[in-house]
């Protein structure tokens, strides 16, 4: 293919899937933003006035950058392996795509841009809202460290949706990872509470868990400062996102998973 070719494959692939979301935004967009809502309103504005500060900081401000990147995560990842998934066994159109001259990159590149356009449209969305229950007060330490992470995240868990996708066999297996593995890892990052308040054991559990890092580094560019490093979190994150480049493109190379 030529270059203008694989640039229209590419973003045929990227306004489908942009385009289904806003037809269905009631589906795509609503629904974090009224948990997200519930998340302030309960943890950061109720419970955030007995709790006082954390890491030095009002506790609203110290909750809000989690709650946007579980935001990122979730959505991310559900739209990346509900769209690979219901284009394999609903719409069929994977099997047009993959016997087009359509390279096994351009294919991960363009189920992964949907998912990182979601996540990070989210991600601003539940921003909006917080500034309701911050009084506009959020602080922003760096601009540049809050798109990167919000855009590395994104891209990372919409790959790793694409994995879950290329998988599933039924929309159960759609549903086990995100219910089982992928909601505890966040909620275990750290959105809640700094790693310093627990016990040295939960503290070693809790470095172990790659989200720990993501949801830092978040932190980072609001507040300025993280129980990490900054290039601790970036090296995690951007390894996380070659090992998954890396996995579907030997996926869809292969055509593991994807042989009925």
């Amino acid at each position: 293919m030529t270059p203008y070719q694989q640039w229209i494959s590419f973003y045929t692939m990227v306004r489908k899937d942009v385009v289904r979301m806003f037809r269905i935004w009631v589906q795509t967009f609503l629904p974090s933003v009224i948990t997200s809502t519930l998340y302030f309103a309960i943890f950061g504005t109720i419970l955030g006035s007995r709790i006082g500060q954390m890491q030095g900081v009002d506790y609203m401000s110290f909750v809000v950058p989690g709650l946007v990147m579980l935001a990122v995560v979730t959505t991310s990842y559900a739209n990346t392996s509900f769209t690979f998934f219901s284009s394999k066994f609903f719409a069929r159109s994977i099997d047009e795509i993959l016997v087009s001259p359509t390279p096994p990159w351009l294919l991960v590149a363009g189920f992964a841009a949907g998912g990182v356009v979601r996540g990070v449209l989210v991600g601003a969305l539940v921003l909006l809202v917080s500034l309701f229950f911050t009084g506009l007060s959020l602080s922003v330490y760096s601009l540049l460290v809050i798109l990167g992470f919000a855009i590395l995240t994104a891209l990372g868990f919409s790959l790793a949706g694409l994995v879950n996708g290329i998988y599933a066999k039924t929309l159960d297996g759609i549903n086990i990872v995100p219910t089982f593995v992928l909601t505890p890892l966040v909620y275990l990052g750290g959105i809640f509470y700094s790693v310093h308040v627990l016990p040295q054991w939960w503290q070693n559990i809790t470095f172990a868990n790659p989200l720990f890092y993501l949801v830092n580094g978040f932190r980072y560019g609001f507040l300025g400062t993280a129980d990490i490093t900054l290039w601790l979190s970036t090296g995690v994150l951007l390894g996380l996102i070659a090992l998954l480049i890396a996995i579907n493109w030997y996926l869809l190379r292969t055509g593991l998973g994807l042989r009925q």
